[in-house]
């Protein structure tokens, strides 16, 4: 994949909060209902609530079958301007078969749909290619807190991501949530 492909990764400042400089390996394709999901689109946290559909797909037939390790983070809690938080986990998503929906894969952290308090939020998930099955993670997070997504996947032996898109959101004023 040509490098423009993180270009808005750097622009958001995703690699540098969230992950290190990478080449992609793969593409992640995101939709909350019938929207797709490209960087740095806004969405609000209402059309965001509930699960999204999620697929990694690689544009190399695998003599064998990939597996990937998906990371859904907010490295703006509580706020852009102070996130003491950061970063608060999403989601977090183990064994997830290439080309399959995320939701095939091991739910290691259920999935919490965008609630950012004040300021405009970046949501970035991460695909990691796994070096096969994991069935399980060498530390499972007990708290969405402080979650450190470089550290998860030295620890998980995950390497750079093979893919990563982000997403803004920021809370809707009173008058405009959709019913």
């Amino acid at each position: 994949m040509p490098r423009a492909a993180v270009d808005p990764l750097v622009v958001g400042g995703v690699i540098g909060d969230v992950v290190d400089m990478f080449v992609p390996a793969a593409e992640l394709s995101l939709h909350y209902g019938i929207k797709h999901l490209c960087n740095g689109i806004e969405i609000n946290p209402y059309s965001a609530a509930q699960r999204p559909r999620l697929l990694i797909t690689s544009s190399v037939t695998p003599p064998k079958p990939n597996y990937y390790t998906l990371v859904m983070v907010d490295p703006d809690a509580p706020s852009p301007s102070e996130p003491t938080f950061r970063e608060w986990l999403h989601w977090l998503v183990i064994d997830i078969p290439e080309g399959s929906d995320a939701g095939e894969g091991k739910e290691v952290m259920e999935y919490m749909g965008p609630q950012p308090p004040t300021g405009i939020h970046r949501y970035v998930s991460v695909a990691f290619k796994q070096n096969g099955l994991m069935e399980m993670v060498r530390r499972r997070p007990v708290e969405r807190a402080h979650f450190n997504t470089r550290q998860f996947a030295s620890e998980n032996d995950l390497g750079l991501p093979a893919a990563a898109l982000y997403f803004n959101s920021q809370k809707q004023p009173a008058g405009n949530k959709k019913r």
